[in-house]
């Protein structure tokens, strides 16, 4: 049977990437993404410039329903998935109980309910054939509990911890689970200003989509419980452990970020 990758949040920036990287390894693809058309381009584009099998899926993987419905259309459709890659995601820069209601369930629902049921569902296939790979897409944020990003470092802290956990029992199984934990990319989700993406690039502070993708993919490929690229962030996560909860509040107190 052929093989499948199953990417989401692959209509730009890292998902479309993975999606690149795969399908130039050969993986036939299945990327969505709740941009109509712009998933749709994206599909062909692949198909043209890799020569590989693309099905594009429009949904919205921000309902609780969505993880079922997807593993339902590819099973439907006879697709085996090989690979899982739980990219899709959100980001507020905004205080907790200021961001709407709607947003709130939405990241919730999107960086942990979704992935971790893709994982229930397609993961059982993978140890059925004895072979398999989900990579969860992570954040270094994931050990950043810092203002402004409660909801955003929480999910993605769900998303590391239970990668590992994951990794842990399903390794035995010949499914190997991989959690990418990056610092800031070179993407528009963060809003980051053109000077401070090149400043950022030319420190290796800030990743390029193209090469976070393809360091995941390794990863997930070798069996690795767990990346972060970038020596700077190694370094900025032992500098944030030592900060105490009382100099944070300071830092709110005198607006300083």
């Amino acid at each position: 049977m052929e093989k499948y990758a199953l990417v989401t949040g692959a209509s730009s920036g890292i998902g479309y990437q993975y999606a690149r990287v795969l399908a130039e390894m050969g993986y036939n693809l299945v990327i969505v993404s709740n941009e109509a058309e712009e998933i749709v381009n994206c599909g062909k584009t692949l198909e043209k410039d890799f020569n590989v099998k693309v099905v594009a899926l429009m949904r919205d993987l921000g309902k609780q329903e969505a993880a079922k419905e997807l593993y339902d259309t590819c099973t439907g459709m006879g697709l085996e998935v090989e690979m899982l890659v739980n990219n899709a995601g959100v980001y507020h820069d905004r205080d907790f109980l200021k961001d709407s209601e709607g947003f709130n369930s939405l990241i919730l629902n999107l960086h942990m309910f979704t992935p971790a049921m893709l994982a229930y569902y397609f993961g059982q296939d993978m140890v059925k054939r004895h072979k398999g790979y989900i990579l969860n897409m992570s954040s270094i944020t994931a050990k950043i509990a810092v203002q402004r990003l409660a909801t955003y470092g929480a999910t993605k802290a769900f998303l590391r911890n239970f990668t590992r956990s994951l990794h842990i029992e399903l390794k035995g199984e010949g499914v190997n689970v991989t959690a990418v934990c990056p610092g800031a990319v070179a993407t528009t989700l963060y809003n980051l200003k053109p000077g401070a993406i090149k400043a950022g690039l030319a420190i290796g502070y800030i990743i390029t989509p193209e090469k976070l993708a393809r360091k995941g993919v390794k990863a997930v490929l070798r069996g690795c419980h767990r990346i972060t690229p970038g020596l700077l962030n190694h370094v900025l996560l032992l500098l944030i452990a030592l900060l105490p909860t009382c100099l944070l509040r300071l830092v709110r107190r005198w607006g300083i970020f």
